[in-house]
């Protein structure tokens, strides 16, 4: 059966919660309490639980969610405040999606294009439509927001904001150890635009584990990224200058996927190929780096694990009403691909 069945008549009628009441022969009472996971279904033995369940999804039983909402006086929903297209945005929102999904909530979604007054100003929009806390991703949060909020990428200690971020020492630590194993010690870096929040925090970690290491990092071998680092284009004309400097490197650590294919695109067309003259190992693992030309060595970030673990943690923080200040570290893991070779001694790198 459907979200709609038939009555004695023929004419067909929306599956109520009376409809799965009657089903496995409870009061509705008890078939809310399990199917909207309240205090009250703790009672409940499990089996009981399953049967509810079953026969919701033969009858393809839907909430009415406004009417569940003014017997609550809840809306169910959450900001997402994101740069919506973004390929790592785009995971992210993905782990977001799923979990609340599961979890009878959904959400709504705003650009902050790096500006903290855009994000306020969004912000304050989102709560006016009745939203009950933020998930912030890649966004400058400076000050508390008016909700309890949780910040993908977040680095600043601020009142009432979790902060989920990866462990950026780690995530050198493997890209840089990778390519001293390699033989490479003429190593090129590129730090992140100063609007994207994982750039100081990672940029530190490089250096720290570079020098920790042993590797000397030439200044004449560092470059800043500026402009919108979503997109390729972002790594290409940094890449053609450290090229023009003719100061000679044999691998390149990017600040992210996207800046490493472009950097990968300008190494090709100053006549060089990745990885036999110079490797190049990205940081992210969005979906595009197995599938560019050669596939992308990467630091992988677990990004829709960080959007499930941040939509977890603010529906606690909405169902408990608790104000938090903490910090949850999620761990990177090394991806191997076809960027990254043996150190070449080519005469032009």
């Amino acid at each position: 059966m459907k979200s709609t069945e038939k009555d004695s008549k023929g004419v067909r009628r929306r599956v109520t919660l009376k409809s799965v009441a009657d089903q496995v022969g409870l009061t509705p009472s008890t078939v809310s309490a399990v199917l909207n996971n309240s205090p009250a279904s703790a009672s409940v033995p499990q089996t009981t639980k399953d049967r509810i369940l079953e026969a919701a999804r033969e009858l393809d039983y839907r909430p009415n969610f406004f009417a569940r909402s003014l017997r609550v006086k809840r809306s169910f929903t959450v900001g997402v405040i994101a740069q919506i297209g973004d390929a790592y945005d785009s995971m992210v929102i993905g782990g977001i999606e799923d979990y609340l999904r599961q979890h009878g909530f959904f959400f709504l979604t705003a650009a902050h294009r790096h500006d903290e007054h855009v994000l306020e100003n969004y912000a304050h929009l989102l709560m006016e439509r009745g939203v009950e806390g933020f998930i912030t991703v890649d966004a400058p949060v400076t000050q508390p927001l008016p909700l309890p909020t949780v910040a993908i990428a977040g680095h600043r200690r601020i009142e009432g904001v979790t902060n989920i971020k990866l462990d950026h020492h780690r995530g050198a630590a493997l890209a840089l150890s990778h390519l001293l194993e390699l033989g490479h010690h003429k190593i090129a870096a590129m730090k992140g635009p100063r609007d994207s929040s994982d750039s100081t925090d990672r940029w530190k970690a490089v250096r720290d584990v570079s020098q920790k290491l042993g590797i000397h990092l030439k200044p004449q071998l560092e470059v800043e990224l500026e402009g919108d680092c979503s997109t390729p284009e972002v790594g290409y004309p940094f890449t053609k200058r450290l090229l023009e400097t003719k100061e000679p490197f044999t691998a390149l650590f990017a600040f992210n996927d996207n800046s490493a294919i472009g950097a990968i695109s300008a190494i090709h067309d100053a006549g060089l190929r990745v990885p036999e003259d110079i490797s190049v190992v990205g940081f992210d693992d969005i979906q595009a780096a197995a599938y560019s030309s050669p596939s992308l060595t990467t630091v992988r970030q677990p990004l829709r694990k960080m959007g499930e673990i941040a939509a977890r943690t603010l529906l606690s923080r909405i169902e408990q009403s608790e104000r938090s200040n903490t910090e949850i570290l999620t761990e990177p893991e090394f991806v191997v691909r076809k960027s990254t070779a043996r150190a070449s001694y080519h005469p032009l790198v």
